[in-house]
């Protein structure tokens, strides 16, 4: 039994969709290079939603596809697609907080995990999260594994593990799905510059 641990977040659907989807955007930046700032959106829901935060300002009770793309577009400016990508996790935690901060909210911080940490590193800090019911924004630069070709220069969440022998699945939400993927392969990308996760602070949530 100790062998086997599964863990996953409460999320949320808008219709049948699981979470947000930047394909819905028809601002074109936004549907190629909108990841970060849907990743920050989707986080935003999800905070309100399970932790009590007021992030989304339109109505949590009612998600809607129209009412998400009006967050993106609010996002955005924050979050601005760039043709490098938001490749840094600096970038991130720098847009999403002035976010936090012009909504008044006080209670989250943000650090970075990188990607040249070691993939236990990140095991620890994603499991720490998920206990909590935190979901994990992550960046994916280059993968030497063509089975990661679709999350290459892309954010997405990370709202589940689940433990089996020596491997950690996570389950990782984009696109408006989830799939489960393999941490460790995940993480050894092959590749000397990395992404890596972001980790939220929750010492208001404890």
């Amino acid at each position: 039994e100790g062998l086997k641990m599964k863990k996953e977040l409460d999320y949320f659907r808008i219709g049948n969709t699981y979470g947000g989807n930047q394909d819905w955007f028809p601002d074109f930046m936004m549907k190629i290079g909108g990841c970060a700032a849907l990743t920050a959106c989707d986080s935003c829901i999800c905070l309100d939603l399970y932790k009590g935060t007021t992030l989304y300002p339109f109505d949590i009770q009612h998600l809607t596809k129209k009412d998400y793309i009006r967050f993106g577009m609010l996002m955005k400016p924050y979050l601005r697609p760039r043709w490098s990508g938001i490749d840094t996790l600096e970038i991130y935690m720098e847009g999403f907080g002035q976010f936090l901060t012009d909504r008044g909210c006080t209670a989250i911080g943000m650090r970075p995990l990188y990607g040249n940490r070691s993939a236990a590193e990140a095991e620890s800090a994603l499991k720490g999260q998920i206990d909590k019911g935190l979901p994990v924004p992550c960046l994916l630069l280059k993968h030497k594994k063509r089975s990661f070709k679709d999350y290459e220069w892309h954010w997405f969440l990370l709202t589940g593990y689940e433990i089996q022998q020596n491997t950690c699945m996570v389950k990782a939400v984009t696109y408006g799905s989830w799939e489960w993927l393999d941490l460790g392969e995940l993480w050894d990308t092959g590749f000397q510059r990395r992404g890596g996760l972001v980790v939220y602070s929750d010492h208001f949530f404890s």
